[in-house]
């Protein structure tokens, strides 16, 4: 029975090591399959996660070029409320806006004063010149010179109105070139006169009438008027 059971046990045994090498090798799939799935869930969240970590940067990038954009205007804030407080309290104040308007009247009263004056004396000359030429007495002859002389030196004084004037608009000019400047800062602060004039509303001419068509004195380098030989040209 020894020698026939020999060769069944070894048959068993070769049989049982096949089924173990079998299980063995099933294992080992089953295992490879396993961590390749996990090894591939793995790359997909790390992936995930790098996208992800990707948009934060680009978030984050944005935030600090917020951030910049910010502190600029924030920056342009602060210096334009800088220039405003310099004007209101140096130009826009009660007082020297009434000062300015003081100047200008005093400049448009004395000129008047002054043509007034210029044109009483000029008609005082016109009128003893025409007496002195029709008498014959040399007493009312030295009368009418001296009244002449008289009125030529009232002329005179008249005209120094203008180194009056001349001193109240400077005053005027001082101002209005301080209130300038800080104007100018402050359009150079928001990017200069041309990002200014990009929203500046359209000008539009409301006068009627005679007021449309008249614009004061024309000043040099004034375009759009009519010159006198423009005007002889249209009679000739």
């Amino acid at each position: 029975m020894g020698g026939e059971i020999g060769p069944q046990h070894k048959e068993i045994m070769d049989e049982l090591r096949a089924i173990r090498a079998q299980m063995a090798n099933a294992t080992r799939a089953g295992n490879n399959s396993s961590n390749a799935a996990i090894e591939e869930s793995a790359a997909r969240e790390v992936a995930e996660a790098r996208a992800l970590l990707e948009t934060y940067r680009a978030q984050i990038e944005q935030c600090e070029k917020l951030k910049v954009e910010l502190d600029l205007i924030h920056d342009a804030i602060n210096r334009t409320k800088g220039e405003i407080a310099v004007l209101h309290a140096k130009s826009f104040d009660g007082q020297e806006m009434a000062r300015v308007n003081g100047e200008l009247g005093a400049v448009v009263g004395g000129t008047e004063q002054a043509t007034q004056q210029i044109l009483e004396a000029a008609e005082a000359i016109d009128q003893a010149a025409s007496a002195l030429a029709k008498v014959d007495s040399a007493d009312q002859q030295r009368i009418l010179s001296e009244d002449i002389q008289e009125r030529v030196v009232s002329i005179f004084e008249a005209c120094n109105f203008q180194d009056l004037t001349g001193q109240r608009i400077n005053k005027v000019m001082t101002t209005m070139k301080f209130i300038e400047h800080h104007i100018v800062v402050m359009m150079e602060i928001w990017g200069g006169v041309d990002a200014i004039k990009a929203h500046a509303p359209p000008i539009v001419d409301t006068r009627e009438g005679d007021a449309r068509l008249l614009n004061g004195p024309k000043t040099d380098g004034d375009v759009g008027h009519a010159s006198q030989d423009d005007i002889d040209a249209m009679f000739n």
